[in-house]
């Protein structure tokens, strides 16, 4: 079964992995097309991948079995319900929304229109990652005790640093990640966060770059997260990084998500560059989310999981603003 596939903006970088994934899945999807509320990036996408652009939004969902949402984080409510009001499975791209309220908004929608709502969070489809899950499960390490994580990036520019578009900065972008993966390794929930929060690598931006939260969990777990933008944008090898230390009290196990690389170091490149050979979590993701498009039931990352990732990212914000430890659930 072909299923029909819709790409809602080409805001966000990712949109063109998603696209690369769907390509390499002939048997299971087609790329019905695009809609961007800016034409001519939309446009452009099309003319990249060859296919149609639609001036539309409510064209593209008639023509599509489930969409894609890509845009820009403040724009994530409007696209997802709209869908929803079509019927369609969705997948959205992290963070669920730059607010709570606009989050359960998206959430009840979908509920509402039996519309299944996917989270794009690919590191959970990092072999890495499931192996540790197991671990985990089998409970190897005893009792989990501490957590230490990083996702540490470059700076991506463009509306991530115009706050009205994207709810913040380094600590809206990266923080969500790691902690869809805690939650899915220890099953259990934050209860707990407090951050300092920067502008350290650069000051002109009008949002924050460098972050670092200390974090409580059901049970007692501590954990910490270092969430930047503080990898140098020329000379970096790659776009960044998602790793973890776990401790129990049996053992420890660190988890590297993009460490399936070769180091290249070329002359003519003026910088070492990395060839990533491992898993490809896009594709990963992708083939979830066709699951959903063509057997409708809940989906393996939830509206709820998107949701409880950035109360975090939130809650961080808060702290920043109070100078105090913020418990969750928000208020």
């Amino acid at each position: 079964m072909v299923s029909r596939i819709g790409l809602i903006s080409f805001a966000h970088m990712h949109a063109f992995h998603y696209a690369e994934a769907l390509r390499q899945l002939p048997d299971r999807a087609q790329i019905v097309g695009v809609y961007d509320d800016d034409a001519p990036r939309g446009q452009e996408a099309c003319r990249q991948l060859g296919v149609r652009f639609f001036e539309k939004l409510d064209d593209l969902l008639a023509e599509s079995d489930g969409v894609i949402v890509c845009s820009e984080n403040v724009k994530h409510k409007d696209h997802v319900i709209q869908a929803a009001a079509a019927k369609k499975p969705v997948l959205c791209e992290k963070p669920i929304s730059i607010t709570i309220p606009d989050a359960q908004a998206m959430i009840d929608a979908c509920d509402g229109a039996q519309s299944p709502l996917m989270i794009a969070f690919p590191c959970r489809y990092s072999t890495s990652a499931y192996r540790v899950r197991q671990i985990l499960e089998q409970e190897k390490l005893g009792n989990i005790v501490a957590l230490k994580g990083t996702n540490r990036g470059t700076m991506p520019g463009g509306w991530f640093v115009e706050p009205a578009m994207s709810g913040g900065g380094a600590v809206i972008d990266h923080t969500v990640h790691v902690i869809d993966l805690w939650r899915w390794l220890l099953q259990c929930e934050v209860t707990s966060v407090y951050a300092e929060i920067e502008r350290r690598f650069y000051p002109e931006l009008a949002v924050e770059d460098a972050g670092l939260l200390s974090l409580e969990f059901e049970g007692g777990v501590f954990a910490t997260l270092d969430t930047s933008w503080s990898r140098p944008n020329q000379s970096f090898p790659t776009w960044g990084d998602v790793t973890m230390e776990i401790v129990g009290d049996l053992g420890t196990i660190t988890l590297d998500a993009f460490n399936q690389k070769i180091e290249i170091y070329n002359n003519d490149a003026v910088k070492s560059e990395w060839a990533y050979w491992g898993d490809d979590l896009n594709l990963g993701l992708i083939k979830a989310f066709l699951k959903v498009v063509q057997e409708p039931g809940t989906p393996p990352i939830t509206g709820h999981d998107g949701l409880k990732a950035v109360e975090v990212a939130l809650a961080a914000y808060r702290s920043r603003d109070a100078g105090a430890q913020i418990a969750l659930p928000l208020s």
